[in-house]
């Protein structure tokens, strides 16, 4: 057990039967005669939505633990994806909403931390980068500015602005929180 004041960022807990992520929680002061409350940013783990509560700073909640282990993604099928346990070669579906805007980074073969409690999956660990090689672009134009920017297709599918002397085939840095275009890798071998 976890009283609302010792809530966290990341931590799993169990409120009226329901298990949720806390994405943030806040302790805030009262005033007067009203008594100080903590306002939690709560993430339930099986319909992926968010919703606000405020809790009584010494009320308990259930805390919960959660495995993580590293497996191999396989495929998508419908709202399913579906990763491996490369060790005992067992399936876990992992949902669409769990993954979120996230989901277009997956590849297949892919290695990533999987939580689950029990049997069942909770949430997958993404890296906060990925590097991904542009498919399709405009042709690459030097100018001063730098802050010009292009569209360009990525190896999976995804749209993201890339500055205008990016060319097509380069490998490329991209925030998976934001699917942001982070900078330019440099690939051994090449210039």
């Amino acid at each position: 057990m976890v009283t609302a004041s010792e809530l966290r960022a990341g931590m799993i807990v169990e409120v009226e039967n329901q298990m949720y992520r806390v994405l943030a929680a806040e302790y805030r002061a009262g005033g007067g005669k009203m008594p100080g409350a903590v306002h939690a940013r709560l993430q339930d783990l099986s319909t992926g939505s968010v919703t606000d509560r405020r809790l009584r700073p010494e009320e308990k909640l259930a805390n919960v633990t959660a495995e993580r282990e590293t497996m191999e993604f396989l495929y998508q099928d419908g709202e399913a994806f579906y990763f491996m346990n490369p060790t005992t070669f067992e399936q876990l579906p992992v949902s669409q909403q769990m993954l979120g805007g996230k989901a277009g980074f997956l590849q297949p073969g892919v290695r990533l931390p999987v939580e689950t409690i029990g049997e069942r999956a909770i949430g997958v660990v993404f890296p906060e980068s990925v590097d991904l090689r542009i498919a399709s672009t405009a042709q690459p134009m030097h100018q001063r500015e730098t802050s010009a920017m292009k569209k360009a297709v990525l190896e999976n599918g995804m749209e993201v602005l890339v500055p205008l002397f990016i060319k097509q085939g380069e490998l490329i840095r991209i925030e998976v929180a934001t699917g942001k275009y982070l900078e330019r890798v440099k690939e051994p071998g090449k210039k």
